[in-house]
């Protein structure tokens, strides 16, 4: 392009190279691999993290180890336990409260539980165990120098209480924590000292003159032992003889009072065997004054429950003839007075229906009506056909002629010719002609009399008019 060769390539050369380095990866590969032991914990600090590898980490338990010089891959590792491991301070010195020089044997027992933070603190599991090496030393020493050595050699499982709560704290910043309590095994004489030796011959002396004074004890309460063993012994046999004495003399007494109790015992045994024939006589006459009664009162309930029988089958018989007489005068009483009832239900479900019903309460107004308007016509015709009367009829019709002249016959008709008569009377001609038929007329009204109209007539009542 720019007028240059390009080399050519050696394509087998360079794959024979290719897989000459995927060879040496593999290789690598197969040498840097790490499985952790069930029993460790592997800090793996790459570049960037810090992660653990182990059975129980999140992590998994296998890694590779590339070299530390190595760029971007290289790792660094550190490699703690995971098992229980222990700190062992043999022939430790110390001194208790009275600056008494001696030595102990401790034994620790502890296990790392955050093993990246022991990480952090530590470079290596060595360096873990002195430290903590140092830190049990420092608790011992301070806990001892605070005691006298003989509570020290009494209460030895007290300290070790006090070296855990003393050292538990301190342990939680290298994430390591006590299995069990610390131990103190032993305590004995630094050298050229010979105060713990002093101290327990002390007490095989003490030991000693408590066992030789418990021996004396011993063969002295023995001793009295024996004496009031034998005193003891006197008594019980003294005791004995007069046992015996008496008890003869109780044998004889109780054999006297046997024999006078058996005496008694037979004559009251004839008693009572005497007494119980007189009951046994007793209770079967008893017996059969019962019987007797028994059957008395028997018979007598027989008879009783006859009679009563017998009278409830009367008392029966006379029931239900009353109570069937009762039935038949009142089946006759309800069938009267239902034939009495009927005419007049009928009549009052004839004024439910009338009262009910308009139209019908109309027909039957105006067929009463259509009858009493008969009736009176009937009766006026009678009237006439006995009376001396001529009718001029003025009016549109017969009818209503014989119906004006029937008016005078009513109330209204007879008011009206009282008035006439009257009115005919306060005339002169009227006096006149009253005079003829020696009627005596009313004196003449006066003036002011005389120009008062006449009353009207009354309106004639209902029950008069028809």
């Amino acid at each position: 392009m720019f007028g240059m060769d390009l080399p050519e390539f050696d394509m087998p050369m360079i794959w024979s190279a290719l897989g000459g380095v995927l060879a040496l990866i593999v290789v690598l590969a197969f040498l840097l691999r790490r499985v952790v032991p069930t029993n460790e914990v592997h800090i793996v600090q790459s570049r960037k993290s810090t992660k653990s590898y182990g059975k129980d980490t999140d992590n998994g338990n296998t890694y590779y180890e590339w070299p530390s010089w190595l760029p971007l891959l290289g790792i660094t590792k550190i490699v703690m336990p995971v098992s229980v491991f222990d700190i062992q301070l043999v022939a430790y010195e110390a001194y208790d409260v009275g600056r008494v020089p001696f030595v102990v044997d401790i034994v620790a027992f502890f296990r790392i539980a955050d093993s990246n933070l022991a990480a952090q603190r530590v470079a290596s599991f060595t360096e873990l165990e002195n430290q903590l090496r140092a830190i049990v030393q420092g608790a011992v020493r301070t806990i001892l120098a605070s005691h006298d050595i003989d509570k020290i050699m009494l209460e030895r499982s007290v300290y070790g209480e006090q070296f855990t709560e003393a050292v538990n704290d301190q342990l939680k910043s290298w994430g390591v924590v006590p299995v069990k309590n610390i131990e103190l095994m032993d305590i004995r004489d630094a050298s050229e000292n010979r105060v713990i030796h002093n101290i327990m011959e002390k007490k095989k002396s003490l030991i000693e003159m408590q066992s030789r004074t418990e021996v004396a004890d011993n063969i002295k309460n023995a001793e009295v032992a024996e004496i009031e063993a034998r005193r003891a012994r006197d008594i019980k046999d003294q005791e004995a003889q007069q046992a015996v004495g008496e008890r003869t003399a109780e044998k004889h007494k109780v054999v006297g009072i046997a024999n006078e109790k058996a005496s008694q015992d037979i004559k009251d045994q004839q008693r009572v065997t005497k007494e119980k024939e007189m009951a046994v006589v007793q209770v079967n006459d008893v017996k059969r004054a019962e019987i007797t009664r028994d059957m008395n009162v028997v018979k007598a309930d027989e008879d009783k429950k006859s009679m009563i029988l017998r009278a409830e089958g009367q008392l029966e018989a006379k029931r239900r003839e009353a109570e069937g007489i009762t039935i038949e005068g009142g089946a006759r009483a309800d069938a009267e007075k239902a034939m009495q009832l009927a005419p007049v239900q009928a009549q009052i479900e004839l004024a439910k229906e009338i009262g009910s019903n308009q139209g019908y309460q109309s027909y039957l107004i105006s067929i009463r009506q259509i009858e009493a308007t008969q009736a009176v016509g009937i009766e006026q015709a009678q009237a006439l056909k006995s009376a001396d009367l001529k009718v001029i009829a003025n009016a549109g019709d017969p009818v209503s002629g014989v119906n004006k002249m029937m008016d005078v016959f009513s109330s209204r008709g007879g008011t009206e010719l009282a008035a006439m008569v009257e009115a005919f009377a306060q005339s002169e001609q009227g006096q006149a002609i009253l005079n003829k038929f020696g009627v005596t007329a009313p004196a003449p009204a006066t003036k002011a009399k005389a120009e008062k109209p006449p009353a009207p007539p009354t309106k004639p009542t209902k029950g008069f008019d028809g």
